[in-house]
């Protein structure tokens, strides 16, 4: 596997997603549904900004590539997850605008926690666990469970620092921690957990999501639970 220069300095595998991408083609090809079909393809649109490793970042260096008459990989995969998301949230019962909203900025989520080993992983165990208990069941992690394995797996590589998610882990796990959210939120819950969503976006745009964590000693002491210096 190629290797990539992370946040230390240190040269590590990249990206570790493609091998969560196949995971999702295995699971997808078992079973077909829309959910995991939106997984599959925002893990490949991530796949697609590793290779070509474009140059703008955040939605407003795209948005300038794109005023400029230059379509970034960025732009291209905004477009996709969004598309993605309204196919898979059109199979269910909710409310198709904001559980496509919750589908989308969930996948960018996990694209703005990745700037730390671990953190995009964790984020997903303490949604997974919140939504198991919420409903007193397993149910909700059923639509993820061909990739729970593989992710438990790649956050042992990723929090010893010895290999990086890159887009396409990130989006894909962002991603779950979407899809887990639309399986168990009723549709009030749903436009709450799309408005948090936003103000996260918006926050990770213009300032430090790393900073933000460090201010906090839970969030700071969460974040340091399994890396290995």
């Amino acid at each position: 596997m190629p290797r990539r220069v992370n946040y230390r300095g240190r040269r590590v595998a990249f990206p570790l997603g493609a091998l969560l991408l196949a995971a999702s083609l295995g699971g997808l090809v078992a079973d077909p549904s829309r959910l995991l079909v939106f997984l599959a393809g925002v893990g490949c649109l991530g796949l697609l900004d590793d290779l070509l490793d474009d140059d703008p970042r955040g939605w407003r260096g795209h948005a300038r590539a794109v005023a400029c008459g230059r379509l970034s990989t960025g732009a291209i995969k905004a477009v996709g997850t969004l598309g993605l998301a309204f196919y898979a949230s059109a199979g269910g019962g909710g409310a198709l605008a904001a559980d496509a909203g919750v589908l989308t900025l969930s996948a960018h989520l996990g694209n703005l926690l990745d700037t730390r080993p671990g953190r995009s992983e964790k984020a997903l165990a303490l949604t997974a666990m919140l939504a198991c208990l919420g409903s007193w069941s397993l149910e909700p992690l059923e639509p993820v469970a061909p990739l729970i394995a593989p992710v438990a797996i790649g956050a042992w590589f990723t929090l010893r620092e010895r290999a990086m998610l890159g887009d396409s882990g990130a989006s894909l796990i962002g991603g779950m921690i979407g899809v887990v959210l639309v399986t168990v939120l009723a549709a009030p819950a749903t436009y709450l957990a799309l408005a948090a969503l936003i103000a996260i976006a918006l926050y990770g745009e213009f300032r430090s999501i790393s900073a933000a964590v460090g201010r906090v000693p839970l969030l700071e002491r969460l974040d340091s639970i399994g890396r290995v210096n």
